[in-house]
């Protein structure tokens, strides 16, 4: 802080040349060709704010501010800027708040999938271009957190993560029910007839009562946790609820960090290695989290110069087989996040799974991850507590492999499914034709028609939802029960597609097949109702039975009739839908646009 705090009329040594590497205002100057008029000038508008010269001396704390009214899960953010402004302003910052894209699921048309590539840059760019020693990105909601480490990565500046929290769940006939699991289960329900009008409607009021993100282990959840394994955000901060004073404490305590992490100017490149990505992975796995972290992790590799081509959906295979299910919450188990965090949430954890963690990986606190374990206040909750949803390392939920990766001809680049979110074990292991939908268009047209020659046995196929096909890759892989199935009690089905499912649904879906089928030379293209289909969980298997000449006869009469998506509509489509659908890559590569990675186009 002493580099920083000078005498101000030093700004107008014209004889002393401004250093590229100033901290505080003095940084990142608009290119006015005069680097001294340029700090001039940025001080004559600041001080529009009313700031007085000693607060302009000190670290500056940006602070990312994605609050919008379309945006729930986000509701509390101005209460925790306030907080992390105190923490900031108590360890000799000064805290600026900007703000940036803000993307909520059911407020982002066609899905936020498509928005998140378009947040991470306009993340890397504000944060590359204000003057901040460091940076507060506050996220929540699913594309949000992953979108600003992204971002954060690339402009390299410190950073750490402030979460939103989870909701708390509600109750319906005096069960709880939460968003966003019991919003599926539920609406299965209507859809099957046996749930009437009026309990779906009270239904409907319960599922979000506070705000927040998701009160299950989906993606938001699952993410916030990742963030702790990575060490970009402090353990306490993933589970509390969003609307709890202890919400608030771990704002200040972010704005501590900040103007630590300031002083020490760890980037998050320095803090993040292989070894921290490979935790993470490990706790994704631990905690049955959602299948979009796979997404939405190896987009975030690929920023890293470093990382970037040192782990592959393999790794995240490799890493299930050794890491059990420990966390027991929907939809993988019968419990909410207020559980995890009552159970002692992330630092409970991370003691169980010691024996598998790299716990010589950095954090941004700039102590490795087992210190900051062995350093945090730590009173275990009894085992046979009612409120503990947290398995011992050596009594787990489920043995292994919550997230499995799939391959074989109709998915060479790799699928993925959440095994342990199966209603019906049998299908991990499971022969059966195909059902096929061309698009999500064709799913909603036919999927309810009793004509439809489909059984308990049946594979539902759904085509052209991935990267491409329908950009942004919807999170429509949840292919519904068709209703005359659903009315005789059916529950789950074997489902395949190139698209994504929420982190909160569950059931026996294959999610991300790599090549999708909008590649002309995809396999998961060319298959037709009646194929027969073969996954197997065990075998890492998901086989289309159909001849090889076949399978390259049927490619090659499909690029003859271009069904497929033309590389000339990709050029000739407009806007940030055309840049894309030519930039997007795929979704084992984490569906980020090429010339945004480490490597570049």
């Amino acid at each position: 802080m002493a580099e920083q705090q000078q005498h101000p009329n030093a700004d107008y040594d014209l004889t002393t040349p401004i250093p590229s590497d100033a901290p505080g205002l003095r940084q990142g100057l608009t290119s006015y060709g005069d680097a001294h008029f340029s700090l001039f000038l940025r001080k004559v508008f600041i001080k529009a704010l009313g700031y007085s010269e000693d607060a302009l001396s000190r670290p500056i704390i940006g602070i990312v501010n994605t609050y919008s009214s379309f945006n729930p899960c986000h509701a509390n953010i101005p209460q925790l800027i306030e907080a992390t402004k105190r923490g900031v302003q108590l360890s000799g910052g000064l805290a600026i708040d900007f703000p940036t894209i803000s993307l909520h699921e059911s407020f982002a048309s066609p899905t936020s999938m498509f928005l998140r590539n378009l947040m991470s840059m306009d993340t890397e760019e504000m944060v590359r271009a204000q003057p901040c020693d460091a940076v507060i990105l506050i996220g929540g909601c699913d594309k949000t957190t992953p979108a600003q480490l992204m971002g954060g990565i690339s402009a390299n500046k410190p950073i750490v993560h402030l979460v939103t929290g989870p909701m708390m769940p509600g109750s319906h006939r005096g069960v709880r029910i939460g968003a966003c699991t019991d919003c599926r289960n539920n609406w299965a329900s209507f859809r099957a007839g046996t749930t009437d009008l009026e309990d779906i409607s009270a239904i409907n009021e319960e599922l979000a009562p506070t705000a927040g993100t998701c009160g299950v282990m989906g993606t938001a959840s699952t993410m916030a946790c990742v963030l702790v394994a990575l060490g970009m955000m402090p353990i306490k901060g993933a589970t509390a609820p969003a609307v709890s004073s202890a919400r608030l404490r771990i704002a200040e305590e972010t704005g501590k960090l900040a103007v630590q992490a300031a002083a020490t100017k760890l980037k998050p490149q320095q803090v993040l290695s292989r070894e921290s990505f490979l935790n993470a992975i490990t706790v994704l796995q631990a905690i049955g989290g959602s299948t979009n972290a796979v997404v939405h992790l190896m987009a975030i590799i690929g920023r890293h110069p470093e990382v970037a081509g040192t782990i592959d959906l393999d790794t995240f295979d490799e890493i299930g087989r050794r890491t059990p299910l420990l966390v027991d919450l929907k939809p993988s188990g019968e419990n909410y996040m207020t559980d995890f965090h009552n159970s002692g949430g992330m630092l409970a954890l991370l003691h169980e799974l010691k024996p598998l963690l790299h716990l010589d990986a950095k954090t941004v606190s700039g102590k490795t991850l087992g210190e900051e374990i062995a350093s945090a206040p730590y009173i275990p909750v009894p085992r046979n507590s009612p409120v503990n949803c947290l398995h011992p390392l050596d009594s787990p939920l489920y043995s292994s492999s919550s997230i499995v990766v799939l391959k074989g001809n109709l998915a060479p680049g790799g699928a993925v499914m959440k095994a342990s979110a199966s209603k019906y074990r049998r299908l991990l292991r499971h022969l059966g034709k195909a059902v096929v939908f061309a698009n999500s268009a064709d799913l909603a047209q036919r999927i309810d028609d009793p004509e439809l020659e489909v059984d308990a046995n049946s594979v539902l196929v759904l085509q052209n939802i991935g990267p491409v096909g329908n950009p942004g890759m919807p999170e429509a892989g949840l292919i519904p029960i068709p209703r005359k199935l659903g009315e005789q009690g059916v529950q789950d089905i074997l489902r395949i597609s190139d698209g994504r499912m929420s982190g909160t649904a569950g059931g026996t879906v294959v999610l991300h097949i790599s090549p999708e089928s909008a590649d002309p030379e995809s396999v998961l293209g060319i298959v037709r109702s009646g194929d027969e289909i073969v996954c197997d969980v065990e075998k890492r298997l998901l086989q289309l039975n159909v001849p090889d000449d076949e399978i390259k006869r049927r490619i090659e009469s499909r690029k003859k009739e271009s069904k497929a998506i033309s590389k000339a509509a990709q050029q000739h489509t407009r806007g940030y839908r055309g840049l894309y659908m030519r930039s997007v890559n795929q979704a084992n590569q984490g569906a980020d646009f090429d010339f945004l990675t480490a490597s570049g186009p």
